[in-house]
């Protein structure tokens, strides 16, 4: 059974090093922190590990129970009150998907199932393909309805909402405010490789994360970035993949084709002060395609870097 564990510690500058993790999201949950030797470190992994219980609770595509999922079975037209952490990330994607021009679409849950991501079966359905082939224009703002005050949903239209583009950052997001709730000033947190740092390290440098080479194959190290008081995600095409007729199928899908994605992108890297918004930025810019999405960084003002499957990077960082 899986379990949170907490490593040994390292004595720095009037500080301690903490290593925690725990399971989450279908991988774990990381925090790196430096802390006074009193402080209560298991506190701490208790409380991050119910904040990220809490995340999938509401918003796991693969909980029958979860809060999205109960606004996915709901009859169209029909409230449903809603948890505040899915208001927040359903209210930021729907802005994204619109500054986006529709790149960004948490509305192609039913494309994200027929090809075998989503909550359900994990191998393509070809006759859920069959059904979806061709749909296009999910566009969530024109079928899904938020009212903020009574804090509740509807869906306006038979769309399946898919928060995975999204969710993971808020997670994180949801632990760096627990981490900061016990009064940790310095710290990095992540889940699945989506990070937030606060502060700097004890010798006074920024946080150094590694930058994934684009690579199949194998993992290894394309560069690394450093960040202080900001975050950073990533969204590509090399990892979680499915095989049909001989084809590698990614799992991001393009709601404007209405099909798996197939552009010329393979990697994209979003540094931002909220890893929520990194993280869909990152799947926005993917589906928006090398020239396209470097355009929406620059004029939307984000720091990003884009590598093409022709090996070219582009960057606005």
């Amino acid at each position: 059974m899986s379990r949170t564990s907490i490593e040994p510690t390292t004595a720095a500058a009037g500080l301690v090093r903490r290593a925690l993790s725990g399971p989450a999201m279908g991988s774990r949950w990381t925090a790196i922190v430096h802390v006074p030797a009193p402080f209560d470190t298991a506190a701490l992994a208790s409380a991050l590990a119910a904040a990220v219980e809490e995340v999938e609770d509401e918003m796991s595509n693969w909980r029958p129970s979860s809060a999205v999922e109960r606004l996915n079975h709901t009859p169209v037209g029909e409230w449903m009150p809603i948890p505040r952490g899915l208001l927040a990330v359903l209210e930021a994607a729907l802005a994204i998907g619109d500054a986006s021009d529709g790149a960004f679409d948490v509305g192609v849950g039913d494309l994200v199932r027929a090809y075998g991501f989503g909550g359900g079966s994990r191998r393509p359905d070809p006759a859920r393909i069959a059904a979806t082939a061709g749909r296009a224009g999910f566009a969530p703002p024109k079928s899904l309805e938020l009212d903020p005050v009574n804090r509740r949903a509807r869906r306006l239209a038979p769309l399946t909402l898919d928060l995975a583009g999204i969710a993971k950052g808020h997670g994180v997001d949801r632990m760096a405010e627990i981490a900061r709730a016990h009064g940790v000033g310095s710290f990095l947190v992540g889940i699945d490789g989506e990070l937030r740092a606060a502060g700097r390290k004890p010798d006074g440098g920024p946080w150094i994360v590694g930058q994934e080479r684009p690579d199949r194959e194998a993992r290894a190290l394309a560069g690394v970035i450093e960040l202080t008081d900001a975050a950073v995600a990533t969204s590509g095409d090399y990892r979680h993949v499915h095989e049909i007729d001989g084809r590698s199928i990614s799992h991001t899908m393009d709601p404007r084709t209405g099909a798996p994605l197939s552009g010329d992108l393979a990697q994209v890297t979003v540094v931002a002060d909220r890893c929520m918004v990194a993280d869909a930025w990152a799947t926005a810019l993917m589906v928006a395609g090398a020239r396209r999405g470097l355009d929406l960084a620059r004029r939307r003002g984000l720091a990003a870097i884009l590598v093409g499957h022709d090996g070219a990077t582009r960057s606005t960082l």
